[in-house]
């Protein structure tokens, strides 16, 4: 009889997946933890670090999370200074990563939102160590110290060319000078020491508009790689039945512009739903009823009750008015089969396709808003059809969970982990 082979261990690649909140708290943490579950489902163990929190979802590995930072908690003067310089440099998350890197050993590091909380300082131990750093970048922190390029209700780009100041001298954080000077310390502090460019292995960019404005920005195009975000098509169902609303999904903060979709929709007399919450949310109510809106507010809204509302709407409208990166929720609203209204800014015309599935407008003008909103109301429901499918067809064939999950597999193995 032929000798039987020995049955050799299988050893598991790990992911060191890191972002500063363990629960759903917003776009990244969504994409954070998909991307957990399509890693393991590939069969790969994923060692989760994040910040310690009551919300947290259970995970064994909870005991090396970093002790909570809250900026904007009420704390003595001594409780400030502690948590600004672990917002600079944060001694304890290196210890602590350092712990689970010694226990773990994973393949590839990859981060999402770190900064103020966890801080860059890890990405110094991570490549010390010779492990490969992927960062995916949300917003355009690396670049402007405030992160979102707006301020006092219009974009900025003061920042450009390495004035930093220009975030103390705009109060761009909450409009407070101890704020905005905390922040400008840390950004110049992770500049002089290229904590970002000097220790990422490759960062990950979801909209092709944020690759451009960073490579205007003077950083290496080299180190960044366009990889989509993604939309499960297979649990977005389109539902039957169209109303007459419009439908807004999102947070309720000045640089989404839904006081300019309240303005337009009251213009041309139209139904809106505005799902969601933030600190708008009084001014933009008291707005709709000044403005004799038909405007229903539905607070926060997720699963089920969420894909319902979106799932009925006339067209899903995305109004921002920053450079938006590429927001799954319009992503969502196409898996679904509605027509989406997006302003042309930021990474949002990348995924509308004018005329095919949905349509564009000069963000911030009430009137071009107002324009196109009044023509989809006309619109007979076969043709909001067809272009909601067109939208489903092109999430299916181009940002499925597989085609994300497969180009960052394609990236890991590129720098080097065993896939």
């Amino acid at each position: 009889m032929p000798a039987i082979p020995k049955l050799e261990r299988i050893v598991k690649p790990h992911l060191l997946s890191i972002n500063n909140y363990f629960y759903r708290r917003g776009g990244a943490e969504t994409v954070f933890f998909e991307h957990n579950r399509l890693l393991e489902e590939a069969g790969w163990d994923v060692v989760p670090f994040a910040m310690r929190d009551a919300r947290n979802l259970p995970t064994p590995w909870s005991e090396y999370f970093v002790a909570t930072i809250d900026v904007d908690a009420a704390r003595s003067v001594l409780g400030r200074m502690t948590d600004a310089a672990k917002i600079i440099y944060s001694f304890e998350a290196i210890r602590r990563i350092r712990q689970l890197i010694g226990l773990a050993r994973p393949s590839i590091a990859h981060a999402h939102n770190i900064y103020h909380h966890l801080s860059p300082s890890i990405l110094v131990e991570l490549h010390r160590q010779g492990i490969p750093v992927v960062l995916t970048l949300h917003d355009l922190k690396v670049a402007c110290p405030a992160y979102k390029m707006f301020v006092h209700g219009a974009v900025c780009e003061r920042c450009r060319g390495g004035a930093l100041r220009n975030v103390i001298r705009q109060r761009c954080i909450k409009g407070s000078v101890l704020m905005s000077t905390l922040v400008w310390l840390e950004s110049s502090a992770h500049r002089l020491l290229n904590v970002y460019a000097g220790n990422v292995s490759k960062f990950v960019v979801p909209s092709r508009f944020f690759l451009s404005k960073l490579e205007e920005w003077g950083f290496d195009p080299g180190q960044f790689t366009h990889i989509p975000n993604f939309v499960d098509t297979e649990k977005l169902v389109p539902g039957e039945g169209r109303s007459k609303a419009f439908v807004y999904c999102g947070r309720l903060a000045p640089e989404k512009g839904v006081a300019t979709l309240i303005r337009a929709t009251a213009q041309i007399r139209a139904p809106l739903i505005v799902v969601g919450t933030g600190p708008e949310e009084t001014r933009l109510r008291e707005l709709a009823e000044r403005c004799g809106g038909d405007v229903t507010f539905t607070s926060h809204l997720n699963g089920a009750p969420l894909y319902q509302t979106v799932g009925s709407a006339r067209a899903v409208v995305v109004p921002s008015e920053w450079y938006e990166n590429a927001p799954v929720s319009l992503m969502e609203a196409s898996a679904l089969g509605r027509p989406v209204i997006g302003a042309a800014i930021g990474g949002i015309p990348e995924l509308v396709r004018e005329g095919e599935t949905g349509w564009l407008f000069e963000s911030g003008y009430v009137e071009a808003l107002a324009a196109v909103l009044a023509r989809v109301q006309t619109l007979p429901d076969s043709v909001l059809d067809e272009v909601g499918r067109a939208g489903r067809t092109w999430m299916q064939a181009e940002f499925t969970p597989h085609h994300y999950r497969d180009r960052m597999l394609a990236l890991y193995r590129m720098l080097g982990a065993s896939v």
